[in-house]
């Protein structure tokens, strides 16, 4: 929309407010009716940062432009106006925009924060919408002018190059998520649950009992994709959606998570496979517990001490050898602080986490050695790592790729190319809690009639030898895992887990176990080892439930 200045000012739509320190007395409304702010030389283009006057001056026309509904002109304010331009208008005409004040701040450096008050009008329904967002001014680098450095944020803080702003009849009606005992679900409460409960919405609005509002809301576009409401001008009727979650764990995990700067932990039932709770901090869109792809560390020594049985490698009660360190095919692999275990079983070499125990038993040299292929083989058919785990949102399958040579190795210990989340994690104690795996879900299986991933039974022996294992790790006294789970009650069980990732000074923290009918995992960026960090997040998990 392209309006003359005059009417802009005196009865068009939108209106710029000026505020904030260093704007008074300059004209407004210089740059929306065709006049230059300040005087554009000739010579050759100016060089150098924008100094306090043009990044005052280049906001006030862009806001100016942007205000009085002219998006060419305020693309051409920008460093790419082929981009802004279609942006800003339509932000206007897909978001019902009627009335708009834009304020702006202080500048801060090249950096000038600015209010919107808006107004959006969708048939016979109007609401007031205020936020904050924020734009930065450059120098262009041919022609020297001080531009708007463009970025779809500049327009709303969530907006990004897939997203559009829209008002209208929302798509799906709002939905009421209850957790397994009828208790509501909020974002508000439980923070890790917002992008849950946004996915929910999407996927379910349409088949539960409601009716949908009008909303203004950022469209994303694709079928994966989750749209991001904004305001509600309209309430419509929402459906309630019974999840699995359990309040009361979810609580725990909330809190738990807190206490670090990058966590993430997942809760299962293993009796049936439902998910108790899911927390991470922050708590990003992008939700790490269910889509994080991450080597899990000794925790996978729970899949290749089933693998050893399986194969005849190993029992809890043979004999293997724990050294310092060991060669592998070309590779030197090391315990923590190089310890070593004279006569040690599998059980000892489990609880104490004894990397190259697992290595050596395995090696090519080794008398009843496996092949490469065998760990993802196990992984998948016993754990269900791999194949396609329909929840009921978007999560990671866990993944268990063919390696070779001394990645082989280190899959052993959950390095290499393993990528696991720490619901995938969760799921492999349930498994060996339960003697089977079931998929892990949030919402019933029969919503939507989706299928669900299936694995065979573990082998009786197999089962018992890895809870076996687990308690020793959770109640020896040199266990890895006894500190961190004192006070769980039994029974129970644990592994710990240090993931060494590139370039990263500390490892990655993990922890793994159950008590009763209830399993956990969680994942602690650079927290170290895993029962320091990744254990008291799992037990405070545990004890909740």
């Amino acid at each position: 929309m392209r309006s003359g200045a005059k009417v802009a000012i005196v009865g068009g739509v939108f209106v710029v407010v000026a505020g904030g320190v260093g704007y008074g007395g300059y004209n407004l409304w210089n740059g929306v009716t065709g006049g230059e702010v300040g005087t554009r030389s000739e010579a050759a283009p100016k060089t150098g940062p924008v100094t306090p006057d043009e990044v005052t001056a280049t906001a006030k026309e862009f806001l100016a432009a942007w205000a009085a509904g002219e998006p060419e002109r305020a693309g051409q304010v920008t460093n790419d106006p082929v981009t802004a331009g279609p942006a800003v208008a339509a932000y206007h005409e897909g978001g019902k925009i009627s009335k708009a004040v834009i304020t702006p701040g202080t500048a801060v450096g090249a950096t000038v924060p600015f209010t919107v008050k808006a107004t959006i009008t969708y048939e016979d329904v109007s609401k007031e919408w205020t936020y904050a967002s924020e734009l930065t001014v450059v120098r262009g680098e041919t022609t020297g002018r001080p531009l708007v450095k463009w970025r779809p944020s500049v327009l709303h803080p969530k907006l990004t190059a897939a997203g559009t702003l829209r008002t209208g009849v929302a798509k799906t009606a709002e939905v009421k998520a209850v957790d397994r005992d009828g208790v509501e679900l909020t974002a508000a409460k439980y923070p890790s649950l917002g992008p849950v409960l946004a996915q929910l919405r999407k996927r379910y609005g349409s088949k539960v009992d409601g009716t949908a509002g009008i909303e203004t809301w950022i469209e994303s576009g694709g079928e994966a994709a989750v749209d991001t409401p904004l305001l509600v001008l309209r309430k419509g009727k929402p459906g309630t959606l019974r999840t699995t979650i359990d309040a009361g764990v979810q609580a725990a995990a909330e809190k738990a998570v807190k206490g670090f700067g990058h966590a993430s932990v997942a809760a299962v039932e293993p009796s049936t496979g439902a998910i108790r709770a899911v927390a991470n901090n922050p708590a990003t869109e992008f939700n790490t517990a269910l889509q994080g792809q991450q080597a899990p560390g000794s925790t996978m020594k729970i899949v290749t001490a089933a693998m050893m049985m399986e194969h005849g490698v190993a029992g809890p009660g043979s004999r293997v050898e724990c050294p310092p360190d060991v060669m592998s095919r070309g590779r030197t692999f090391h315990n923590l602080k190089d310890f070593s275990i004279r006569d040690a079983t599998l059980t000892d070499a489990f609880s104490r986490s004894c990397n190259t125990a697992f290595i050596k038993a395995i090696s090519p040299l080794a008398d009843k050695h496996v092949a490469d292929t065998a760990l993802g083989a196990t992984a998948r058919r016993w754990f269900g790592i791999g194949q396609e785990w329909n929840i009921g949102v978007g999560a990671w399958d866990g993944s268990v790729p063919e390696s070779a040579g001394s990645e082989t190795s280190a899959s052993y210990i959950g390095q290499g190319k393993i990528t696991m989340s720490a619901l995938n994690v969760a799921s492999l104690s349930a498994t060996a809690k339960n003697g089977r795996f079931l998929q892990p879900y949030l919402v019933a299986q029969d919503l939507d009639d989706r299928e669900f991933a299936k694995a065979e039974p573990l082998p009786g022996e197999v089962a018992s030898g890895l809870r076996l294992m687990m308690r020793a790790a959770a109640t020896r006294a040199d266990g890895t895992a006894t500190n961190a789970m004192a006070g769980v009650p039994s029974p129970k069980g644990a592994k710990t887990g240090s993931a060494e990732i590139d370039g990263q000074a500390t490892s990655n923290s993990w922890f793994t176990g159950y008590s009763g009918d209830l399993a956990a995992a969680a994942v602690v960026q650079a927290g170290g080892h895993g029962g320091d960090a990744a254990g008291p997040v799992v037990a405070r998990v545990l004890k909740a439930g």
